[in-house]
């Protein structure tokens, strides 16, 4: 079983790196958009084969070590295969 997880500033919270890559977008002419915000992206390959206690545990350690609950939101993806 594999856990996608998808980590992202909460809005509001000040972010110089996405502020860094819209301007260097800019710079290289790419135009069309109003804001950028960065994340953190991570897999964890799984040996549990109950998506609901995979759930669970991921989202465990998202708030106790992957996240920091108080400036970050984030989201877990559950893929049986």
């Amino acid at each position: 079983m594999k856990a996608r997880v998808h980590i992202t500033l909460k809005p509001g919270v000040h972010d110089p790196q996405s502020k860094a890559i819209a301007s260097a977008l800019k710079g290289l002419g790419f135009g069309g958009f109003d804001d950028v915000r960065q994340g953190k992206y991570i897999e964890i390959d799984l040996a549990d084969s109950d998506r609901a206690s995979a759930e669970r545990i991921v989202k465990e350690m998202c708030a106790k070590f992957l996240a920091n609950p108080v400036i970050e939101n984030y989201r877990v993806d559950i893929d049986a295969t």
